[in-house]
């Protein structure tokens, strides 16, 4: 796989850091996730291929068996706030002093740096202050989070995926590691790079929802179905709106212009009466084939099932039998082989990764005896 000999250390975090980890694991990477001691149940629900080591890094010994691990690593992924590694002693400039090609990966909320860099804060407060969060919501209602999919993962997970591979090919030419400073505000505020790029084009002079691709447009919506669900319409381009009305038996010469904004609302409502009229599975009928822009929309539970997600094994099921997301994009070479093995308990993998890393094992029963590591594998033979 196309990350296959690099080896990431993950420092126990909440979502955004692990779906990066999980995507390096995904292609090829070893990512150990470091788990405290004494914890409870992990809630890592994106540790695909990860495996486990639990060390009490409130311990001087914790802490020197970290420096260690990241000795022979290429990347440490922190997720923590600012200030917290440095007062650890495992901030960048003691483990770069240990390991100088190592990549230091810190992936927060409002980055390294502000008055803001040590606040708490959640993907709704990134967003807010990505300037993002104020485009989104309907006409006339207030803005609204699409989950937390926008400052956390776009913002947060892939944007500092791509600092690590960029950094990671860098130092094929330089030996050299970096610092990656990661901020979910400015990683959201990259992702909406178009909506800055466009206003001057006129596509945000409305209010909120009242624009092209807000939810403003009628032909750019969802609609209902006759049996409760939906259907997707994004006919923007007049070939593609000619065939939205060609599907939906309408007449161009009996509707209001298509970019005539003041009879968005007479077009919406003729359209939601014609969807109501069929079922989903219906309209897909009608629409699958052309270049109308109509999908269904799909549920988690029945999006697998779709013919053409089947088609290209677009989930995949684990040993457990939990589905998710195929790896994305897909390489023709060395593509990503998701790992179908059940998550990783905390400290599943202790002793079998200290002895990866040269740990011997009577140091390691030694460690197990003092609390600063701990193993909740099957029991090893040391």
């Amino acid at each position: 796989m196309a990350l296959a000999g690099v080896t990431v250390i993950e420092l126990a975090g909440l979502a955004p850091a692990p779906l990066c980890g999980m995507i390096l694991a995904d292609f090829g990477a070893r990512v150990i996730r470091v788990d405290r001691t004494r914890a409870g149940e992990s809630m890592d629900r994106q540790a695909r291929g990860k495996r486990s080591v639990a060390i009490d890094l409130k311990s001087g010994e914790g802490v020197a068996l970290l420096r260690r691990l990241c000795v022979r690593s290429d990347v440490l992924l922190e997720p923590y706030r600012k200030g917290v590694m440095e007062k650890l002693g495992l901030g960048p400039r003691e483990l770069m002093e240990d390991n100088p090609g190592l990549i230091y990966a810190r992936l927060t909320g409002y980055g390294q740096t502000g008055p803001y860099a040590t606040a708490a804060g959640h993907d709704i407060n990134y967003l807010a202050m990505s300037g993002l969060l104020s485009q989104l919501g309907r006409d006339g209602d207030k803005p609204y989070a699409p989950l937390n999919l926008v400052a956390d993962f776009a913002g947060g997970s892939l944007t500092c995926a791509l600092g690590i591979l960029a950094a990671l090919l860098e130092r094929t030419r330089s030996g050299r590691g970096q610092v990656i400073d990661a901020s979910m505000v400015e990683g959201a505020a990259y992702t909406g790079s178009f909506v800055w790029k466009t206003q001057s084009e006129g596509l945000w002079l409305r209010p909120r929802g009242q624009n092209l691709l807000d939810g403003g447009a009628p032909f750019y919506d969802t609609y209902g179905t006759a049996d409760g669900k939906h259907v997707a319409v994004g006919a923007i381009e007049p070939q593609f709106y000619a065939q939205l009305l060609h599907g939906l038996e309408l007449a161009d010469e009996d509707l209001p212009p298509q970019m005539s904004f003041s009879d968005w609302p007479e077009l919406r409502r003729v359209f939601a009466e014609r969807f109501a009229a069929k079922t989903q599975a219906q309209w897909s009928a009608v629409f699958d084939g052309t270049d109308a822009c109509v999908t269904p929309v799909l549920s988690l539970a029945d999006v697998s099932a779709h013919p053409h997600n089947r088609h290209r094994g677009s989930f995949v099921t684990d040993r457990a039998g939990r589905e998710s997301p195929r790896p994305a994009p897909l390489l023709s070479r060395t593509p990503a082989s998701p790992c179908p093995a059940p998550d990783p308990a905390v400290g599943e993998h202790t002793v079998q990764l200290l002895g990866e890393f040269g740990v011997s094992a009577a140091e390691i029963e030694r460690l197990l005896a003092a609390g600063v590591v701990e193993d909740r594998g099957v029991a090893s033979k040391l």
